[in-house]
C-alpha cells in the first residue's frame, strides 16, 4: 500500500421514524445504517474502465489518528494493495472539486454524505455503486430509508457510508463536579443561568475553534434553528426555500448573541482539534462539537467525558439532533472501476468498520447493521440513546446544503461573532453571498 501524507493545519435529512423504518436491529442501534448522496446523471459509463489495477483512495484526516486508524484497517483489504493519499481536512475540502474533474481522478474518496454528494452527482462526477445495494453487495442490508438518502433522483446509488456521529455538548465529569454541577440543564434559561455561574468563576462556559475551522461557527447556528424554528425550516432554509433576512433567522442571531460573552475569546484562533485543550484543563467547561473530537482528548481523560443535548428553547418544537454520515464515493471517471467498488465494499464491511473505529478511539457509530456495538464504551451508547429518542435528525450545514453555501455562513457567522451588533446587516450580507450559490 503506497502512502501519501499532507500534514494538517496547527441529504437529504430524516425524520427519527424514516430512519429507523426497515432498519435491521442491532440492540437498537441502527439509527443511520445505510448510504447517502444523489443527483441525476451518476450512470454515465466511467472513462478508464474496470481493470484490476490498484486502486487510488483520496482521504481526508483531522488528525492523524484517524488517519493512521484507516490505513491500518486497509492492510486487511485483499485486492491489489490501493494507492492511499492523505491531507487535512480544509485542504481536501478545497480540492475537492479538483479531484473529481481532473482527467485522471482518485478511483475512491472518503467525504461526507449529504447534498454535497448530491450535487456532484447531479454533475454526473459519481460513480453508480447500485449493485453494492442489491443481492449479497456490501449494502444490501441496509434500511430502505437509508438507501433512499442514498440515492440519486433516477434511483441510483451512488455512496457507501462507514460512520455516523453525533452532536452534543461536551463537557468533563471530574469539572461538573468540582463545580457543583449535579444535572446538566434541560431547557434554555437555565443553561444560560449555568454560563453566568461559570463566568462568575472565572471558567469560560464554552470553548470553540473558529480559526482555521470556521465551519464551527455553524454548530451553534445549526442547534439554535432547530430549537427554536424546528427540522423542517432549517432543512428548507438551507435549500434555499426562505431568505436569510427572514425573522425567523433574525431570531436564532438574537439567541446567538446571548452566547458570545461566554465563549473563549481564543476561540478565533483555535482550530476545531485545539479548543479541545481549554476543556480539557477546566479553562472552559463546555464544547458543542461532534463526538469525534473525543480524539483529540488525552487518553487518560476520556473515560471523564460526558455530554449533554442543546437545552430546548421552545417546548413546541419537536426535539432534533445532528448526526452527520461519512463514507465513501466512487469517481464516474475511476481508471479501475471494479477495484474502487471492492475496495468500497470492503471499508463498508462489519469487520473494517469495527477495527477503524476501534483503532481510532473514536466515538463513531458503525452503519453496518452486523457490527455488534455491545463493546461499545458507555459514552457511546449514551449517543446511540440520544440518537434513537430524538424526533429529528439531520447533518450539518453543508452537510444539508453545500460546500458552497457553508462559505457564505462562514464568512456571515464569524463576522457576527466580532460584532454582533447589526443583525439585520449581516443578514442581508449573508442572504447576498447565499443568492449567488444558489443562482450557479
Amino acid at each position: 500500500m503506497t502512502m501519501r501524507f499532507s500534514s494538517p493545519p496547527s441529504p437529504t435529512s430524516l425524520s427519527r421514524r424514516a430512519l429507523l423504518g426497515g432498519a435491521a436491529a442491532f440492540g437498537g442501534a441502527t439509527l443511520l445504517s445505510g448510504c447517502i448522496g444523489t443527483g441525476p446523471g451518476t450512470s454515465a459509463p466511467p472513462t478508464g474502465g474496470p481493470t484490476g489495477g490498484p486502486a487510488t483512495l483520496q482521504i481526508a484526516f483531522s488528525e492523524p489518528k484517524t488517519r493512521d486508524a484507516l490505513l491500518e484497517t486497509i492492510k486487511d483489504y485483499d485486492g491489489p494493495a490501493p494507492t492511499v493519499n492523505a491531507v487535512a481536512t480544509e485542504q481536501f475540502r478545497a480540492q475537492l472539486s479538483t479531484y473529481l474533474t481532473s482527467a485522471n481522478p482518485p478511483d475512491v474518496i472518503g467525504w461526507l454524505a449529504g447534498s454535497v454528494a448530491r450535487d456532484y452527482a447531479s454533475k454526473g462526477l459519481l460513480l453508480d455503486v447500485s449493485d453494492l445495494w442489491t443481492g449479497d453487495g456490501a449494502c444490501a442490508k441496509y434500511s430502505e430509508s437509508l438507501r433512499a438518502l442514498c440515492s440519486d433522483e433516477n434511483g441510483k446509488q451512488i455512496f457507501v457510508p462507514t460512520s455516523y456521529y453525533w452532536w452534543s455538548i461536551f463537557h468533563k465529569k471530574s469539572a461538573f463536579q468540582k463545580w457543583g454541577i449535579t444535572e446538566p440543564p434541560k431547557v434554555w434559561d437555565d443553561f444560560i443561568a449555568l454560563c453566568d455561574d461559570l463566568k462568575g468563576r472565572g471558567v469560560y462556559p464554552l470553548t470553540n475553534g473558529i480559526g482555521s475551522t470556521p465551519w464551527m461557527a455553524s454548530g451553534w447556528f445549526d442547534y439554535l434553528n432547530l430549537r427554536v424554528n424546528g427540522a423542517q425550516f432549517h432543512r428548507d432554509l438551507l435549500a434555499g426555500k426562505f431568505p436569510f433576512t427572514d425573522e425567523r433567522v433574525a431570531a436564532v442571531l438574537e439567541r446567538y448573541k446571548q452566547l458570545i460573552p461566554y465563549f473563549d475569546p481564543n476561540m478565533r484562533s483555535y482550530s476545531v482539534q485545539e479548543a479541545v485543550t481549554p476543556l480539557v484543563q477546566d479553562k472552559a467547561a463546555m464544547y458543542l462539537t461532534g463526538a469525534f473530537i473525543v480524539v483529540s482528548v488525552p487518553k487518560d481523560q476520556v473515560d471523564d467525558i460526558d455530554f449533554f443535548s442543546v437545552p430546548t428553547i421552545d417546548p413546541a418544537v419537536p426535539s432534533a439532533e445532528e448526526a452527520p454520515t461519512d463514507g465513501y464515493m466512487g469517481s464516474a471517471k475511476a481508471p479501475n472501476v471494479d477495484q474502487a467498488k471492492k475496495l468500497m465494499s470492503f471499508l463498508a464491511s462489519p469487520d473494517a468498520q469495527q477495527k477503524n473505529i476501534q483503532l481510532s478511539g473514536s466515538a463513531n457509530l458503525p452503519t453496518s447493521p452486523d457490527v455488534d456495538t455491545s463493546g461499545f464504551s458507555p459514552m457511546v451508547q449514551k449517543g446511540i440513546k440520544l440518537l434513537n429518542e430524538t424526533k429529528e435528525i439531520t447533518q450539518f450545514f453543508n452537510r444539508d446544503s453545500s460546500d458552497a453555501l457553508q462559505l457564505t455562513a462562514d464568512a456571515a457567522l464569524t463576522k457576527f461573532l466580532d460584532d454582533p451588533s447589526d443583525i439585520k446587516g449581516t443578514l442581508e450580507d449573508w442572504q447576498k453571498a447565499a443568492e449567488r450559490v444558489f443562482k450557479q
